[in-house]
């Protein structure tokens, strides 16, 4: 049934041609960029940036330029099922809603829980909230984005009365200093990086890097701070017992628009020389004094804070330590002078608006306010309303752990790879009684536990709003047809409240309908009698259908008074005294340490090309190039003293789990630390999975887990063969279990999948029990084998082929790669020279924007003389892009300048 619906829709797509562009919005980061997209006549997604749309003005990322490569019906979830049964909606929908009033009417309504995404649109999130707080009558919904930015959603309502953003990305344009801190800017929001390495170039711009690692960052940086990690907290308030002593706060500021000022400068004091900053940081006295100077001298700052600083047991303090310097020296509300938080995902600041946390209630409305909980309960009509925050992330799956909760709804993210000790939330999910999943892929780690799934749209499919780290509302829009039967969030979500009896409260239309309810309910008590909100949409509550499918990009508040302004430029917060609020932090431990045992500190994060847990990213072949497998960044002197050697695999062992990666020895990371990326996971490999490593220690304010400072110990691993496969369909997980291999990574390449399978065995035993497994399905096989390698090709059926290396791990490169003969569709020549081994690898891809390969920045540095950074870009077309991948060029560049094999005069050149 599967393969009928997917021949149905690509039938669809290519009778759906059209050349007219529409605009949407990226699926990715909090940047929010605009795309447009359009269908080719072969039914593919043509995709580039909007050069109208604020956010990117025309640039987009490697991922953003990719997004055509993932809207596919490979791996697309196509219908409901209950129990792995293909069934109706009208199955699925019922059964759902039945088994849910069924558990409340024995548990009451705190038995259930939803647990929800930043990739979902506001509209989504909106009847989610409405759902489980107004008519469920429980507050247990939580978002992802308690993993991403909760921490500065408690920062901003303890300083501003209000969880608001201040800041522009104009701002960016407009400093003359800029702080990233917390923050790979240019890795983690790629389109910003480029906007402010642009002005830097044009007018000197001063960057700040505060990140214990050598990030891509700092390729602009005029000074890089390789702080301790977690000691955030003793540079900022040595920062503002700094700015005091020389007098240099605004003490007129400071008297009319805040309290609290004494009592955060008391607690600031331990760290007032910078002698004291410096032994709790790590840091050259010399360099926070450059740092200090520089922030003292400028007032037209702006520091971008992101999940380095809230990932932290102590991460709602760190956001204050940075507010609190802003506060003191006046600097929010003008232009090019802010604190600005960049969020993770495309709409987590629409969950964040509408209530998508268990610890808000609607809004920006919040529990424990009377008049609040009166207004929503009559705007929504509901019968019954949540009275008091529900349980954040970690808090419900350990409730779902100890029986607490019943049943659980996991709505378009994938937290059996993404939550801390994700081993032990695997577990949980495995027990629960009842776990619906509603995504668009079939196979995630997520869905494999599911008793009900429902087909979700995905983007391009999709048609809503989301909320970009600037405040800006962007429509996003359908562009094709959904696959199979899959259907929009908020009707899925509607359709189940109307069958629990909640039918006229959730009887939408269309998402234009969910979106003129969301407006309107920003106006309540949103007054000045009732200390006024700036999350005010009044000005789209009459808004048009027409109106709404036409929306531009647009910042709020959007009130019927007057559009959107530089928030509190006035210096009128959101607290019921219109003051802002210093709030006294001091510096804490992580909530972990290295010990005899665990000696090395892991530090985990985004890569350029991946998302999240690569459920989209993992469908392009391109984004597949730069980085194929999990690395853990180690430095030399840790790598030495353990025997560990570059590119080897290496097992990485924490309290909570062991994992396995292939080790990256480079000097970026700091003696004692190392570095891993969040995305892999049980569909693209057996390692890699970092968030097994990472205890669920949390932020007592936030709830957010500290993902940064994880104590582990790293040890080399035996392996003596290692197995690379290229076939066209991807291979079956029992036939992987029954190879045994040591560890295994899949990626999708050009004309399907690579795997790699390493082994504890020699070549010669890993060879027969491939063989053996084969046996029953290869029509014919060709076998070559070399000293250390066996080479094969293998016709599995009429229409798939399989091709093959076997090699000891004394061969330490290969000249074969098996994937080509994927891209030339097993063409004899090539499998001749496969079998040959005169069929090279191909040359690492430098530039995954524009597929400029190690091989044409060679070739242009050769035959075409261009010995520069400048003319290979130029040339090659690498960084016209996202920019991203120059100082990779630049590396490039200076191997083969430094090359004594080299006699190449490039002065005359």
């Amino acid at each position: 049934m599967q393969s009928q619906k997917k021949s149905e829709l690509e039938t669809t797509l290519s009778q759906n041609n059209t050349s007219t562009w529409k605009k949407t919005t990226c699926a990715y980061c909090g940047v929010g960029c605009g795309v447009e997209a359009r269908m080719t006549p072969q039914g593919k997604l043509e995709v580039r940036g909007d050069e109208a749309h604020p956010a990117n003005f025309g640039r987009l990322c490697s991922k953003g330029l990719a997004l055509g490569d993932t809207v596919t019906t490979n791996g697309r979830l196509l219908e409901p099922s209950i129990n792995g049964d293909a069934v109706s909606w009208d199955q699925a929908l019922t059964h759902v809603a039945t088994s849910f009033n069924d558990i409340i009417e024995q548990h009451g309504p705190d038995s259930v829980a939803f647990y929800v995404s930043g990739q979902l649109l506001t509209e989504d999130y909106y009847v989610a909230n409405k759902l489980m707080k107004g008519f469920i009558g429980s507050a247990n919904i939580d978002t992802n984005s308690r993993l991403c930015m909760a921490s500065t959603v408690v920062g901003h309502k303890r300083a501003f009365g209000e969880d608001c953003v201040p800041g522009n990305y104009e701002d960016l344009e407009l400093a003359d200093l800029v702080v990233l801190t917390g923050s790979n800017l240019a890795w983690c929001h790629p389109v910003l990086y480029q906007r402010l390495k642009t002005v830097k170039e044009k007018r000197g711009t001063k960057v700040v890097v505060i990140d214990p690692r050598e990030t891509n960052s700092c390729d602009i940086a005029d000074l890089h701070l390789p702080l301790f990690p977690g000691s955030d907290i003793a540079l900022f308030n040595g920062l503002l017992a700094y700015l005091s002593k020389l007098n240099q706060v605004n003490r007129d500021y400071i008297d009319l628009q805040t309290e609290g000022f004494d009592e955060a400068l008391q607690q600031a004091k331990r760290f007032s020389t910078i002698t004291a900053v410096a032994l709790a940081t790590g840091l050259k006295t010399s360099d926070i004094e450059t740092f200090y100077d520089w922030f003292r001298i400028t007032p037209r700052t702006v520091t971008v804070f992101s999940q380095g600083v809230n990932q932290s047991t102590s991460g709602s303090d760190k956001v204050n330590s940075i507010l609190n310097c802003h506060l003191a020296t006046g600097r929010i509300g003008k232009a090019g002078s802010t604190p600005f938080s960049v969020t993770g995902q495309p709409n987590a600041m629409g969950g964040r608006e509408v209530g998508g946390l268990a610890n808000t209630l609607a809004a920006h409305m919040e529990f424990g306010n009377a008049e609040h909980a009166s207004l929503i309960q009559t705007f929504w009509d509901s019968p019954t309303l949540a009275q008091q925050p529900g349980l954040k992330a970690i808090d419900m799956f350990d409730a779902i752990e100890s029986g607490q909760i019943k049943a659980v709804w996991i709505m378009a993210t994938n937290p059996a790879v993404s939550l801390p000790e994700s081993e032990r939330i695997n577990l949980i999910l495995a027990n629960c009684p009842m776990v619906v999943v509603s995504d668009c892929i079939a196979e995630t780690d997520t869905t494999k536990h599911a008793n009900v799934l429902l087909p979700a749209q995905g983007w391009s499919e999709k048609s809503g709003t989301v909320t970009n780290s600037e405040r800006r509302i962007s429509r996003q829009r359908r562009i094709m047809p959904s696959p199979g039967q899959a259907k929009p969030d908020w009707w899925i979500i509607s359709e189940v409240a109307k069958r629990m009896g909640f039918y006229s409260a959730f009887n939408y239309q269309t998402e234009h309908d969910i979106f003129i309810e969301y407006a309107k309910q920003t106006e309540l008590a949103n007054t000045e009698e009732h200390t006024r909100r700036q999350l005010n949409l009044s000005g789209f509550a009459g808004m048009s259908a027409q109106a709404y499918n036409d929306l531009m990009p647009t910042q709020w508040p959007v009130s019927r008074e007057k559009d959107a302004e530089r928030l509190y430029e006035d210096g009128q917060f959101s607290t019921p005294n219109r003051k802002a609020r210093f709030v006294a932090v001091d510096l804490q431990p992580t909530a972990s340490t290295v010990s005899e045992r665990y000696g090395l500190m892991l530090n985990t994060g985004r890569i350029r090309d991946q998302w999240h847990t690569m459920t989209r990213t993992g469908l392009s072949a391109a984004l597949n190039l730069h980085d194929p497998e999990p690395m853990l960044d180690m430095h030399p002197f840790d790598a030495s003293d353990r025997g560990i050697k570059d590119k080897q695999l290496v097992k990485v062992f924490s309290e909570c789990a062991s994992q396995i990666f292939r080790v990256n020895v480079t000097s970026k990371s700091a003696v004692g630390q190392c570095f891993a990326p969040i995305h892999w996971n049980r569909t693209n490999g057996s390692g890699g999975l970092v968030d097994a490593l990472i205890p669920a220690n949390t932020d007592p304010y936030s709830g957010q887990p500290e993902f940064k400072a994880t104590p582990i110990e790293v040890k080399s691993l035996a392996i003596q063969a290692t197995l690379d496969v290229a076939l066209t369909s991807a291979l079956r997980s029992d036939f992987i279990n029954d190879i045994e291999p040591q560890y295994w990574t899949k990626r999708k390449v050009d004309g399907g999948y690579l795997y790699r399978l390493e082994f504890a065995e020699k070549r010669e035993d890993v060879y027969e029990r491939f063989n053996r497994l084969l046996h029953e399905k290869k029509r014919t096989s060709i076998v070559s084998c070399k000293s250390h390698s066996i080479l094969g090709v293998i016709t599995l059926s009429e229409s798939s082929n399989m091709a093959y290396v076997i090699s000891d791990t004394q061969a330490e490169h290969i000249e074969t790669d098996v994937s080509v003969l994927l891209s030339s569709d097993f063409a004899l020549p090539d499998v001749h020279a496969f079998l040959n081994g005169t069929l090279k690898a191909p040359s690492p891809t430098i530039c995954t924007c524009k597929q400029v390969k190690q091989a044409d920045i060679e070739t242009a540095f050769f035959e075409k003389g261009a010995c520069s950074v400048e003319k290979i870009c130029e040339m090659t077309q690498a960084g016209k892009g996202c920019g991203n991948c120059i100082s990779e060029v630049g590396r490039c560049v200076n191997q083969l300048l430094n090359d004594t094999s080299l006699k190449i005069d490039c002065a005359s050149r």
